[in-house]
């Protein structure tokens, strides 16, 4: 038991020894560049990120809803989920399906970007969907406002010279039209279809980054493994600009979790600039349950030191965003961007 117990001590020595080592060896710079999804100093207050362009607000995923978030805050950063249509048009659209967010049904892959405009698709519903098919016999349901208003094109504060596309209906979106209609601002494009249309649709994303020149301010994300191993890919084999960005998904942000933990980030190597993280995440393997807080300095500040960023979603408890501005997050993603700006704002008084 005696040679048990010191070999015990002996190991668990050579660990700590080792973990100190690590701690102090100098950290990967992940992104090799300026990052530009960092907060622009450690006393900034985090970017200001519109999900879905704020999608308690307005319709999910609409020009109309960017244009919202717009008016808050004209710096204010995008995310927007994607697919690509039958004729290779990448489309704004959290669903693979229309059925949930729009007056028509069936997979986007399915249907024609030209058809959809031609039959004036209207992509402000919010219907009753399971596994994003139309609950059978429920009825079609128009988006409203928390306080239970129904809003039109109309009612978006547009800038100077920016005139409706429609005076009823929220036409269906192209990425293309939102990386033209905000030139200066970031955007997240998560990508939400997989396997080989996922990477058609990938493959036109990085066609439309290279069209215009925006390497720089759009970064790519995906859930799907063979999709941001192919991000991977891509940066390893050099066939995308230094410039190119891309977040992974919460498998390989579990990765980074664990590393920190032990001070073993020192072997996180990924290509890749932004961790999107939801504050807690939650386990469950049988009757055991556990919660594992992702919302921490010490999180932070590892990334960092690796000139990583970490954005939060979806914030929309005004006391959670004070919680991360406290702790130095770089961007809070929200539901409602009227009212992150009005937390911001108690800040900058």
């Amino acid at each position: 038991m005696k040679k048990f117990l010191k070999g015990l001590l002996i190991l668990v020595a050579v660990v700590a020894a080792f973990a100190v080592v690590c701690a102090l060896l100098p950290k990967p710079q992940n992104f090799s560049l300026q990052n530009p999804m960092l907060k622009d100093s450690p006393d900034s207050l985090p970017i200001l990120i519109a999900h879905g362009g704020g999608n308690r607000e307005f319709p999910d995923n609409t020009l109309e809803a960017f244009y919202n978030a717009y008016s808050v805050d004209p710096r204010v950063m995008m995310e927007t989920d994607v697919s690509i249509t039958k004729d290779g048009v990448v489309i704004l659209s959290h669903d693979v399906r229309l059925d949930r967010k729009t007056n028509v049904t069936g997979e986007i892959a399915d249907w024609n970007y030209a058809d959809l405009i031609a039959q004036k698709v209207d992509f402000g519903y919010t219907n009753d969907t399971k596994s994003q098919k139309l609950v059978e016999g429920s009825a079609l349901k128009k988006f409203t406002t928390e306080d239970g208003r129904n809003v039109t094109p109309l009612d978006v504060p547009y800038p100077d010279g920016v005139t409706p596309r429609d005076t009823e209906v929220f036409l269906a979106t192209t990425l293309e039209e939102l990386i033209t209609c905000f030139p200066n601002n970031r955007i997240n494009v998560e990508i939400k279809q997989e396997g080989e249309k996922g990477m058609e649709c990938m493959r036109e994303i990085l066609r439309l980054l290279e069209k215009h020149n925006a390497w720089d301010r759009v970064v790519l994300a995906s859930f799907h493994n063979d999709i941001y191993a192919e991000y991977q890919r891509l940066q390893k084999a050099g066939e995308v600009p230094e410039t190119f960005m891309c977040s992974p998904g919460l498998g390989n942000a579990a990765l980074f979790y664990v590393l920190q933990l032990l001070n073993l980030d020192v072997f996180y190597t990924e290509e890749t600039c932004v961790f999107q993280l939801p504050t807690e995440y939650e386990i469950a393997a049988g009757p055991i349950e556990l919660t594992i807080d992702l919302a921490t300095e010490h999180l932070i500040d590892t990334a960092h030191k690796h000139n990583l960023a970490v954005h939060y979603w979806t914030i929309n408890d005004k006391d959670e965003m004070r919680m991360l501005i406290e702790l130095g997050a770089d961007g809070i993603m929200s539901d409602y961007p009227h009212r992150l700006a009005e937390v911001y704002a108690e800040y900058s008084k």
